[in-house]
């Protein structure tokens, strides 16, 4: 790809978004009401403060959905195409699931997965 193509390409790319930002600002309706900024759950008033801070384990318990997640992102492809890399393919997958599972261990011993 030829570096004038690319640039056209990053430019054509910055308006349409800048150009969709600046259309929205102009078209849409303004009104300021106190109720728009309300915090809004499912229906419900809110009852005391709606900003609260959660522990820490709920995020690093997501954190660590979100890596096994994208673990299985990862062996679909190879899956696919362990058929044509034969041994090498075994290996490479094998090498990736000790990384992810010696991640899991430490997880463990750091007692990150415990929901107390």
């Amino acid at each position: 790809m030829n570096t004038e193509a690319l640039i056209l390409f990053f430019i054509v790319g910055l308006a349409m978004v800048g150009g969709g930002i600046i259309i929205s600002t102009i078209l849409a309706p303004k009104s300021k009401n106190p109720v728009k900024e309300e915090t809004y759950e499912c229906g419900i008033p809110t009852q005391g403060a709606s900003w609260l801070q959660y522990k820490i384990g709920y995020y690093l318990f997501a954190i660590i959905f979100l890596i096994f997640d994208v673990e299985i992102i990862f062996m679909v492809p190879w899956a696919v195409v362990m058929k044509d890399y034969g041994f090498t393919a075994f290996v490479e997958i094998i090498i990736f699931l000790m990384i992810v599972a010696l991640g899991l261990i430490y997880a463990y011993k750091k007692k990150v997965l415990r929901w107390d």
